[in-house]
This record gives C-alpha cells, sequence and structure tokens, in this order.
C-alpha cells in the first residue's frame, strides 16, 4: 500500500513539474509580446532550462532530432546504350565513393538528352552525337566537353542472312541491299545517336527509310534488338547494347568494322550562364573523374564475356 501512495506522489509531484513548465513557457510568450508579466504584482519567472524541457519532450514522446541535411546530387542525361549496357554500375558508385555526389540517371536517346539538357533539366550529359554536340557548346548551352570513350556501330541480322550481308564492306552497300530486296529493317526512330547515324547511311546508301519493309518504331535500342530478333530483321546496333544482350537474342553481327560505323561518346556540362540553377562545380568533378587515370582505366576494363565495350578517350582524329 505503501509502495502505491509513494507511486502517486511521484507521479503528482511530475504532473506539477510539466504545469510549472508549461505556465512558464505561456508567460514567457506574453512577456515577448505584450512586454507585461503574467499577472499583476507576479515576478517573471526566471528563464527555462533546457535540459528540463528536453525531459519534458522525450516523458510527452516527443522527438527533438535536427533534420538530416539533403544529400548533394546531379543529374545526368545519358544514352541508352551506357545506361543499359551496365557501365554506368561500374562507372557512378565509384565516383560517388569519391567525392560523396549522387548521381542521378536520365537515360534517354541522344537527342532527348541533348534537349533535357537544353532545357537546364539536367546537369551534365554524356552522349553520343560529336558533330551535334560541338554545335550547341559553340551555341553556349553545353561547356567543357570532352571525348571521353568511344566504340562503333554494328549491322545485326538473323543467321540465314537473306540480303547477303556477309562478306560486305561498306555499310551503305549493306543497306542497299536491304532495301533492294525488301528485307525487314527496324529502325529506333527515336532521334537518338544511333538513329542520326542510321538515317546518314541511308542518304549515303541513296534509298529513303520508308516502306513496309521498315520499321519505325520509337523506342530504346534493347527493345529495338528485341523487335528486330521477332521479326527476323536486320537494325543498325551499337556493339556494347548488342554484346550485353546477346545470349537472349536470335541475332548475329553480319557487318563491323567501316570507319563509317565509329561511335564517339562526349560529355559535357551544361553552362551555368544559360541556367545559373544547375550545379556546375559538381558537374565538372564528374567530368575530371570520368577524364582521370581512374575513370579511364574503369571504363577500359568494362567487359561482357571477355569482350571490351567501350575504349577511353577520342579514337579518331577529326
Amino acid at each position: 500500500m505503501s509502495l502505491l501512495k509513494t507511486g502517486s506522489k511521484r507521479m503528482e509531484r511530475k504532473g506539477l513539474k510539466k504545469l510549472f513548465l508549461i505556465s512558464a513557457i505561456i508567460c514567457l510568450m506574453f512577456l515577448m509580446m505584450l512586454g507585461g508579466g503574467c499577472s499583476q504584482g507576479q515576478e517573471t519567472p526566471s528563464p527555462v532550462d533546457e535540459s528540463d524541457l528536453e525531459e519534458t519532450a522525450q516523458e510527452n514522446g516527443e522527438a527533438q532530432t535536427p533534420e538530416d541535411p539533403e544529400d548533394e546530387f546531379i543529374v545526368l542525361a545519358t544514352t541508352t546504350s551506357t545506361y543499359d549496357s551496365g557501365l554506368l554500375d561500374v562507372l557512378l558508385p565509384a565516383f560517388t565513393e569519391k567525392y560523396g555526389i549522387e548521381v542521378r540517371v536520365v537515360s534517354q536517346g541522344t537527342g532527348q538528352a541533348l534537349e533535357t539538357g537544353k532545357r537546364g533539366d539536367a546537369d551534365i550529359l554524356l552522349v553520343h552525337d560529336r558533330a551535334s554536340e560541338l554545335q550547341l557548346v559553340e551555341e553556349g548551352y553545353f561547356t567543357d566537353r570532352q571525348d571521353v570513350m568511344y566504340n562503333d556501330f554494328i549491322i545485326v541480322g538473323p543467321a540465314a542472312d537473306p540480303a547477303g550481308l556477309k562478306g560486305v564492306e561498306k555499310v551503305s552497300d549493306a543497306f542497299a541491299a536491304i532495301a533492294s530486296g525488301g528485307h525487314p529493317f527496324v529502325s529506333r526512330g527515336d532521334d537518338s545517336g544511333t538513329h542520326r547515324k542510321e538515317l546518314a547511311i541511308w542518304d549515303s546508301a541513296g534509298f529513303s527509310a520508308e516502306g513496309d519493309w521498315y520499321f519505325s518504331v520509337g523506342k530504346g535500342m534493347g527493345d529495338t534488338l528485341i523487335m528486330a530478333g521477332e521479326k527476323q530483321g536486320y537494325t543498325l546496333t551499337d556493339r556494347a547494347t548488342y554484346l550485353s544482350m546477346k545470349d537472349s537474342l536470335d541475332l548475329e553481327i553480319l557487318l563491323e568494322g567501316d570507319p563509317v560505323l565509329f561511335n564517339q561518346y562526349g560529355i559535357m556540362a551544361v553552362n551555368p550562364e544559360m541556367h545559373p540553377h544547375v550545379k556546375y562545380d559538381s558537374a565538372l568533378k564528374l567530368i575530371d573523374f570520368m577524364m582521370s587515370t581512374e575513370g579511364q582505366e574503369l571504363t577500359a576494363s568494362f567487359q561482357i564475356g571477355g569482350e571490351s565495350l567501350f575504349f577511353p578517350g577520342k579514337g579518331v582524329d577529326d
């Protein structure tokens, strides 16, 4: 019985302590707002000890922890080949570990990525349409561009090869054979770097990309390869995406090695003079990392099935 009384008294004192602290806070608020006391003839209460407030908050189940600072991040707009191939899964974690900067990836065709950067909706770009990139740097949209790596395009198709591309050396001749025979050709049709290269080849071959044999799908490289396999047709692809998917595709490499099929990748920052809100300094750190010995070695060592998908730096002279 005496224990119950003792507990009751402790709870009563605890409750009185809470009531006093709450009253003191209210009085302080009135003093600040009205310049007067809590009541006529009543002394100004002494300052409330912060440890008492913390104890009261804990007793009431309230947490008083500061908000965590927002993690720093940058937005990278990049072509689908760097994303689908798995290269970024190797490069970006190494960059984040070194600099503490997260990289959020927007995977698009190069044309779309360039537009994303022009709008200021990304901080940095990794794309592959060198002529367009250099033009947009000249126009002031982008800055600090570097030739970061390269690989090549290839033509893939069914093993039966009804268009007879095996042994053909020039890609323009191969395209002419596909169009002349009305063999299925699946195009990305998405204004990507690959699509732009394909259209340039059709032009050099003297054929228009149209007809019931030509399928423009408006999708990324992975989906385009899958459709080409389903239709047992031909398509132009970057080597990296094909190698990363070839085990699941019924397609073979039928033409490679034409200098026209060279594929240079560039990395560049969005110009802060165009878009002051971009994280330019952090973007420069990613460019420096990609061009550093560490970044270039990681790029060179990235392989699938013992085959390199990208090669560091600049592949050919202008």
